[in-house]
Order: C-alpha cells, then structure tokens, then sequence
C-alpha cells in the first residue's frame, strides 16, 4: 500500500497526513518511490529529521545533502544506494543492512550502527564522532578518507579493508583483525594495536 511509510512486513508507521510538515512532505517522496521500486529515485536537499523509517527497503536510490537527524531507519534494508553529502546525527541504524551502497562524505554523529552490516560498500570521506561502532560488520568495505579519530573499535573484524588516508588517530584498535588492511596514508597518532593481528597489512 502507498498510504504510509512501510516498516517492514505486515507493518505500517503512522500515516504520513498525521506526522510534523516537515516528516510528511520527505516520508511522502519516499512512498512514491516505494510505488515504483524499478526506477531510480534522486532525492536532493530533502529533511527527514525524526522521520520513522523502520524497516524501508530501497535499492537503486539516490540522497543528496538529506538531513536524516534523529530518524528512526532501525532494520533499513538498502542496495545499490548512493548517500552523498548526507547527515545522519542521532539516527538508529541499528540493525540495518547495507550492500553496495555508497555513503559519500557523509557525517555519523551518535548514530547507532549497532549489529549493522556493510558489505561490498564505500564510505569514502566520510566521518564518524561518538558513535557506536563495537557491533559494527564491515566487509569488502572501502573506508578511504574516513574520518573516525578516538573511535572503539576493539575486537571488529576489518580484514582486507582499505583505511587509505583515513584518520585513524586515538581509536582504540586493540584485538581487531587487521589481516591484510590497506593503512596506507592512514594517521594512526596514539592509536592502539595491543593483541591487533596485523599481518600482511600495509
């Protein structure tokens, strides 16, 4: 149904005409979009602050300069998507999975990524401050330019990631796997490696 936002099977949010101006007019492009799940969607400016989102599935979508502050995308399922220039301060990812989607200079602020998954993903530029990250699975994931200075990141598994030019300084690294990461360029100033595996890293 296009009446309201989808949150998953069997489930709906509240209706867009009963939410805040600002989260009906944004939940409103994004039911239409969901009308038509073959083409393209480029959303460009848009403000989903506080919108609930639970549960969406987008594939094939485009965000460009979208303010998602404090929006609840807890279980978002997205593919092939391109976030650029997006602002996710406060959001709950919790639980999301994201496969080929790109998030370009894009800024996570407090946002929960918890038991999220990315995989096959770029995150090129874009920068990470007090968020948590500990139940984060990153996988095939390109994290050049990253911004995530003092970050926990203790025990993830980031086997074979690219860390190019990525300020890693004060995050706390130790028993992470490091197999055959890509550090080059990568400030690592008081960054913490005790019990890290880092072999075959460059």
């Amino acid at each position: 149904s296009c009446g309201g936002v989808a949150t998953g099977a069997g489930r709906r949010s509240t209706p867009v005409t009963s939410r805040p101006p600002h989260v009906a007019r944004a939940a409103s492009r994004l039911v239409g979009a969901a009308c038509d799940a073959d083409r393209m969607t480029s959303v460009v400016g848009e403000d989903f602050r506080d919108a609930v989102l639970a549960g969406q599935e987008w594939e094939g979508r485009e965000f460009e300069g979208c303010d998602f502050t404090d929006a609840d995308l807890t279980g978002l399922r997205t593919r092939n998507c391109v976030f650029t220039d997006c602002v996710f301060v406060g959001a709950d990812l919790n639980e999301s999975r994201h496969r080929a989607t790109a998030f370009r200079s894009c800024r996570f602020e407090r946002t929960v990524l918890g038991k999220s998954i990315v995989e096959g993903c770029s995150l090129l530029g874009s920068t990470f401050l007090d968020c948590r990250l500990r139940s984060l699975t990153l996988r095939e994931t390109d994290l050049t330019l990253v911004g995530m200075g003092g970050a926990d990141l203790r025990g993830l598994d980031l086997r074979g990631l690219r860390f190019r030019e990525a300020n890693l300084g004060e995050c706390d690294m130790r028993r992470c796997d490091l197999r055959e990461a890509d550090l080059t360029g990568a400030r690592l100033l008081r960054t913490r490696f005790a019990e890290a595996d880092l072999r075959d890293a460059r």
